[in-house]
């Protein structure tokens, strides 16, 4: 096995694997709280690091149908949410690329 690249964000607050406490997401990032995951209230970002993703999967979410790859910690393996690859419906395009991440899996500090 190889040696695991662990990236460190800087800023005010960063959004850290609950489990491990590794960097996941920079508040800069945070473009709404306002989303529900699989575990209760979830993120979206624009960008997330220290992350593995999963085989990509057709979903039918509360907002349509899309294309998600489930996304991991890449330290720890724990499960934190998804990334949106493609959306179906035209008013929900604007999450293709971004990433949902569950305030359960999640730990803020700052």
């Amino acid at each position: 096995m190889g040696r695991l690249f662990i990236q460190t964000l800087s800023g005010p607050k960063i959004f850290k694997c609950k489990c491990c406490k590794v960097d996941s997401a920079s508040h800069d990032d945070l473009i709404s709280k306002d989303f529900q995951g699989r575990f209760g209230r979830a993120f979206l970002f624009r960008n997330a690091v220290n992350i593995t993703l999963g085989p990509q999967e057709e979903k039918s979410l509360r907002s349509g149908l899309h294309i998600i790859s489930d996304i991991y910690c890449s330290s720890c393996q724990q499960i934190l949410g998804w990334r949106y690859d493609k959306a179906y419906e035209e008013s929900q395009k604007y999450k293709e690329g971004m990433f949902i991440l569950e305030k359960e899996r999640l730990f803020k500090e700052g």
